[in-house]
């Protein structure tokens, strides 16, 4: 009886989620009163809560979104879009965008997700941004998004209501906190809003200045913290001392007091390695044959009182296929290959699609635990480094249990943990099914199998006075049930001293949601980083900034930015004007060039 009047409320939710997208549905958009339409645009719709029935270019892909598609998720696909980074969405609530995401965004409950991969992304990028107004012809499977002059009014508009309330926070709550400058810039963005009101013709260029005084003003909202960790992950493409040194200088000089150096990736080590020699492997990655990076990193940092921790990709070793090469890890190592289900009985080496086309190493392989321990542990000695944060610390990513043929995505069925598992069952995983009762046991064998690799290298860490990090995946049910990563439990052993996740998204409201799932589900030893992926999405300095705010809201440790090579001059230049910097009392309000050409402009024409 229960289960009946589940249904029929489920049915009734999503009947009425279906009408209210249906109502949201207009074939045109028609201009308010003296509104402008200054670009109007079109592209095509693949689906609309796509299925692995209806979708099947999007089966192997996380929220079922393909290649150069253009989905469309209603409250009737789920609670978020579950996609992954290498798209970008737009929220939609009535006619209007009301913010711009990355991945995984939540679907509202009176609204849609607009997500576009390759094409799709390029479009969104180019035709749609906060306040833009959207149509939706489905009998033609058209989306149209309209920019117009309610447009930029309407992100003027929000992006002071969003800065009001930032500054009434931190009035409220941080000691000696001075809003002059932020105020200052929000009377001048108010100013331009009434010009661009009066303004019809104008009204873009008037609407468009009030945004950048409007961004000016959340600049200077988040006031300097001296305990916060301020960090960057580094890709070292730098392959002298002198670069090296360089980049180096310029984070000091912006504040920045932590640095992430990706070290061993894609099976390779920046350093010339004992290890990898040892095992017959590539001894050091070819682009930096002649020095050794990772010494000139560590240098350099601690003399500028950076701490240095060494970004180490755990159990992925690149997508470049073995055989291109006789002393890659897995060209000399075939039976450490990790594998799925349904490549199980297979000769050639799996790799994963929805990952890059990347290759991974078996967790449950004591060999392998072996060498990436004897590796770290060469890290430490030789180069005494602050920290050790591992990514890659789980299984390659599967479909979600609730899709069609999730167990033949799953990974994990190599020889050696089938024979393991089967010794210790009577069982072997080939033959269990997700609904079969020992399916838990397999599943959290694997699991185990990653945890306790995470407590071997707590002890290293902890005997030689080395944080441990680790990189994971927030949602706590899609990280055990899609990579069998099972981080609470080195929270709750306190196995690891804090947490570095990406929250692959631009909008702070999945962010926080995000944010509040790790705090729900850790010890409150691990500290919690936030790991902003917005700059490398090409978010706006905004949405960057409104993610640290979200972080400073619920106490996190620090911040960290993914990753350095996105982090332009724009990104910083945000950062250094109060968030990563503290303000000296005697302060020039610092103006965009836009604002420092108008006022020029009008200079020249007082004199006339």
């Amino acid at each position: 009886m229960k289960s009946r009047v589940w249904f029929i409320i489920t049915f009734i939710f999503f009947s009425l989620c279906s009408m209210t997208f249906a109502q949201n549905v207009y074939s045109e958009y028609i201009p308010k009163n003296n509104e402008v339409i200054f670009n109007q645009s079109m592209f095509k719709i693949d689906v609309v809560d796509p299925k692995a029935s209806t979708n099947w270019k999007g089966i192997n892909y996380p929220g079922l979104r393909g290649t150069n598609q253009l989905v469309i998720y209603t409250p009737a696909f789920g609670y978020r879009t579950n996609t992954n980074e290498y798209g970008t969405e737009a929220i939609i609530v009535g006619d209007t965008v009301t913010s711009l995401s990355g991945a995984d965004s939540l679907i509202p409950a009176n609204g849609i997700v607009i997500s576009g991969h390759g094409q799709a992304k390029k479009w969104i990028n180019e035709n749609i941004m906060v306040g833009a107004k959207v149509s939706i012809d489905l009998n033609k499977k058209i989306i149209t998004s309209y920019i117009t002059s309610e447009t930029f009014l309407y992100t003027a508009r929000e992006r002071i209501k969003e800065v009001q309330n930032m500054m009434l926070y931190y009035i409220q709550n941080a000691s000696s906190y001075n809003q002059k400058r932020t105020e200052q810039n929000i009377a001048k963005a108010q100013d331009y809003i009434l010009k661009a009101q009066k303004n019809t013709e104008d009204s873009q260029k008037y609407a468009s200045r009030a945004i950048e005084y409007a961004n000016l003003a959340m600049s200077t909202v988040i006031p300097y913290d001296a305990g916060e960790l301020k960090g960057v992950w580094i890709r070292p493409a730098y392959y002298n001392a002198k670069d090296i040194e360089k980049v180096v200088t310029r984070l000091a000089d912006s504040g920045i007091n932590n640095i992430f150096v990706e070290t061993y990736y894609h099976g390779k080590t920046i350093f010339p390695s004992q290890t990898m020699a040892k095992y017959g492997f590539i001894k050091q990655n070819e682009d930096f044959v002649g020095f050794d990076p990772l010494r000139i990193w560590v240098n350099e940092a601690h003399k500028r009182g950076i701490k240095v921790h060494i970004w180490f990709e755990t159990f992925y070793v690149g997508n470049k296929s073995p055989e291109t090469n006789p002393e890659y890890i897995l060209a000399q190592k075939p039976q450490w290959a990790n594998c799925p289900k349904r490549n199980a009985d297979s000769q050639t080496i799996a790799y994963s699609v929805s990952e890059h086309n990347g290759y991974f190493i078996d967790p449950a392989n004591p060999e392998v635990q072996n060498f990436l321990y004897d590796l770290l542990q060469e890290i430490i000695i030789r180069y005494k480094p602050d920290g050790i944060n591992l990514d890659y610390i789980r299984y390659p990513q599967s479909l979600d249990p609730v899709y069609p043929n999730f167990d033949l995505s799953s990974w994990g069925y190599t020889k050696y943990a089938r024979n393991e598992f089967k010794n210790a069952y009577g069982v072997d995983p080939i033959n269990i099914r997700p609904s079969d009762p020992l399916w838990f046991q397999w599943k959290f064998y694997r699991c185990n199998k990653v945890t306790n690799f995470v407590r071997r290298v707590s002890h290293l860490c902890r005997y030689n006075n080395v944080t441990l990090t680790a990189v994971i995946f927030p949602n706590r049910g899609v990280a055990l049930n899609t990579k069998l990563q099972d981080w609470r439990t080195w929270s709750m052993n306190n196995f690891i001293d804090g947490f570095t996740p990406l929250f692959l998204t631009c909008d702070d409201r999945t962010a926080m949601n995000l944010m509040e799932e790790i705090l729900r589900n850790k010890s409150a030893s691990t500290k919690l980083y936030a790991g902003l992926f917005v700059t490398f999405m090409n978010g706006s300095t905004s949405d960057l900034i409104k993610q640290i705010h979200a972080a400073r809201r619920y106490c996190l440790s620090g911040i960290i930015i993914f990753d350095y090579a996105h982090l332009n001059e724009t990104y910083l230049g945000t950062l250094t004007e109060s968030i990563f910097k503290p303000v000296k009392r005697e302060v020039v309000i610092t103006q965009s060039p836009q604002i420092q050409q108008t006022q020029k402009e009008k200079k020249r024409g007082g004199r006339k």
